[in-house]
């Protein structure tokens, strides 16, 4: 039978998706999937082998001399023979359902043995195929040495997934722990004149208030509320500065879950949103990750939602959704209101960096007008894009399409497989 094998090129969005087997160093010199099998056939004295991920796109196969990898067949479905056991001999009550099932899909045999990879004793992570053209059946002693090689393969698969994890986490905390250094060092100085002015008059009227009028009270608290929400925007301002004009902020992507970004920029929101009877909604799924700067993109979510609460409704009827979805290549995030919407001139100069003035929002908010286009700018830096769909009097909604983690590995090669071999 004429297999078709794996084409290196066009191929690697997905061999990136192979991700059990990376973690096991197939395209590298400590190849433990090649270990595994060659180690596996020596020791039952079979000539051939296949270990099989589930939900990977390439199997891989051992003979002497050769490994090689093959597009993997949707239709194998072995893992339904085992019936949960985690060797499959001759003494089976589904062998030769299984060995026909086998020779079906195009491996052909008079002997064969499988083995199903189980994590936690419980979960079927794939299958291991130990086959060739003898006739006497495999030695018992020897099936348990390999069942006992295949748990240690399975340990090594556990321990280098945790250790995945782990890197993840180090690196996005590293990451974040970079930003707060090099943001604490731009704005200390930046943000000195407004404190003064924000503790003087707050001790006015903790040591003077006796002697203060109505009017004066008030005078103040105009005065602290207004210093205060202008010493925010500035912070805000200064964020985005260092970040995209001043070079403080290295662009840092990682592979980290959106939802970690929605939850901080609902956190942080969600007050203004009750304050103005508005109802903020984090729809994002917990297991979407994406590969991007997690500051850079907790910063767009931010901007994009407190412009969709700027502009929404206060009369109770209002709502800010924030969701997204997974494609092949993307992750779509789509923030989207009920709000006075935009007229087609408006969104077409939405993201033009001349425009340095804008609209009021339904509670007179203000605004310096440049939050779109950072916006766009710290899109563009992480390979991504920005869209709106608006109409007036009806709502708007933006949509940010990132990377997925799962496009975001290097591009992988495997030496050596260059042609087709037929069986």
């Amino acid at each position: 039978m004429k297999m078709q094998l794996l084409e290196i090129g066009s191929e690697t969005e997905q061999l990136s998706a192979c991700r059990i087997s990376l973690l096991l160093g197939v395209f590298t010199s400590e190849n433990r999937v090649e270990g595994f099998l060659k180690f596996a056939r020596g020791i039952l004295q079979a000539e051939r082998g296949i270990l099989a991920f589930h939900h990977e796109p390439y199997i891989w196969y051992s003979a002497p001399e050769s490994f090689k990898a093959f597009h993997a067949q949707k239709e194998a479905n072995l893992v339904s023979f085992f019936e949960g056991d985690t060797i499959l001999t001759t003494k089976h009550k589904n062998y030769a359902a299984f060995s026909q099932h086998v020779h079906d899909l195009g491996v052909g045999h008079n002997r064969i043995v499988g083995f199903d990879l189980k994590i936690n004793k419980t979960e079927s992570i794939g299958q291991v195929l130990l086959f060739d053209e003898q006739t006497e059946s495999f030695n018992e002693e020897n099936l348990q040495l390999v069942h006992e090689f295949a748990m240690s393969l399975i340990n090594i698969i556990e321990l280098r997934s945790n250790y995945a994890e782990l890197k993840e986490l180090y690196e996005q905390q590293s990451a974040l722990n970079f930003s707060k250094t090099k943001f604490f060092q731009i704005i200390a100085h930046d943000l000195r004149a407004p404190f003064h002015g924000l503790i003087g008059f707050s001790e006015v009227l903790a040591q003077e208030r006796e002697t203060l009028d109505d009017s004066s009270i008030q005078s103040i608290a105009d005065y602290l509320l207004d210093t205060s929400q202008s010493t925010y925007n500035l912070l805000e301002s200064l964020l985005n500065w260092a970040m995209a004009e001043g070079g403080r902020f290295v662009y840092h992507p990682i592979n980290f879950n959106l939802k970690q970004s929605s939850k901080i920029v609902f956190d942080v929101l969600n007050s203004l949103a009750i304050k103005k009877n508005i109802q903020l909604i984090d729809q994002v799924p917990d297991d979407i990750k994406v590969y991007a700067d997690i500051n850079m993109v907790t910063s767009v979510l931010q901007n994009l939602v407190s412009n969709a609460l700027k502009f929404t409704h206060v009369d109770g009827t209002g709502k800010v959704t924030i969701h997204a979805e997974q494609s092949a290549q993307y992750v779509d995030i789509y923030i989207q209101d009920t709000g006075l919407g935009m007229t087609q001139q408006q969104i077409d100069e939405l993201f033009q960096p001349r425009l340095t003035v804008s609209f009021k929002g339904t509670a007179g908010e203000k605004g310096t007008g440049l939050g779109l286009v950072l916006c766009k700018r710290f899109v563009d830096l992480n390979q991504g894009e920005i869209s709106v769909q608006s109409k007036e009097g009806a709502g708007t909604t933006f949509k940010v399409s990132l990377p997925t983690a799962l496009n975001a590995h290097q591009t992988l090669s495997l030496n050596g497989v260059k042609q087709a071999i037929t069986e």
